[in-house]
């Protein structure tokens, strides 16, 4: 019983570090924005590779998740006969919840578990100690472009998801199902609010960008600089980001809805 209760009290102390130390690398970083400012370069080049990257990813999953929506959501309102209203369960489905949290776990898989690796390696190799020895401040060269991106790219992600999403939901909808198409898009247009919806699911994809980047590049930053360390760490990245994730959007949620 005392052996239990001192793993896990150690367990408990090494997250509270662990977040602690996140927080204030998370406060370095956002200090030293106003470098990234004067080489652009170096976020375009983070642009491409954490977002355009990804794309192709986003691009299939929301296809395919827009199709299933409207089978299964069409399955359900025909018993009740309103399969007219199918388009508005899948835009509000997609807008407020499968868009950003999808997105943002398909992120994580992809481009948050690439940025923990490649900056772990490069800390493993001694790169980030190589730079700090010429003046390189490596959390505003390496890190702050990196965050950033991730910042950036999601939301435009997951906009990009929903509206394949709905396009393959009007796809499978009218040429499969027979749903007449001026009903579906005119009971979506009626329904869906900017403000209310689409604003709401814009919010969510910008703090899991902000998440979700913050926790790649902190993991691969504080790994053990060995060839385990990072396969823990990246593994832990994608494991973090899809449970914050998720616990948050609940929280927003409940914020948003009440």
């Amino acid at each position: 019983m005392i052996a239990a209760l001192q793993k896990l009290g150690a367990s408990t102390l090494a997250t509270l570090g662990s977040l602690g130390r996140s927080v204030m690398f998370l406060l370095r970083v956002v200090l030293g924005l106003g470098e990234l400012a004067r080489r652009p370069g170096l976020l375009i080049q983070q642009l491409y590779s954490v977002g355009v990257l990804t794309l192709v990813i986003i691009v299939v999953s929301g296809l395919f998740v827009g199709m299933v929506l409207a089978l299964q959501g069409y399955y359900t309102l025909v018993d009740f006969g309103a399969e007219q209203s199918l388009g508005v369960l899948v835009a509000l489905s997609l807008t407020r919840e499968l868009g950003p949290v999808v997105t943002a776990l398909l992120f994580a898989g992809r481009a948050g578990s690439a940025l923990t690796a490649e900056i772990g390696l490069m800390k493993a190799t001694e790169q980030l100690a190589g730079m700090e020895m010429m003046a390189v401040d490596p959390e505003r060269r390496i890190i702050a472009p990196r965050l950033i991106a991730a910042l950036i790219s999601l939301p435009l992600l997951a906009g990009i998801f929903t509206v394949l999403g709905i396009f393959g939901a009007y796809f499978v909808s009218t040429v499969m199902l027979g749903v007449d198409g001026g009903s579906f898009w005119s009971q979506m247009q009626a329904q869906v609010s900017f403000g209310d919806d689409v604003m709401n699911g814009m919010i969510k994809s910008v703090l899991f960008g902000l998440v979700a980047g913050w926790i790649a590049v902190f993991n691969g930053y504080d790994c053990v600089p060995t060839s385990h360390g990072v396969s823990r760490a990246t593994t832990g990245t994608v494991v973090t980001t899809s449970l914050v994730v998720l616990g948050l959007d609940f929280v927003l949620t409940a914020l948003m809805f009440d």
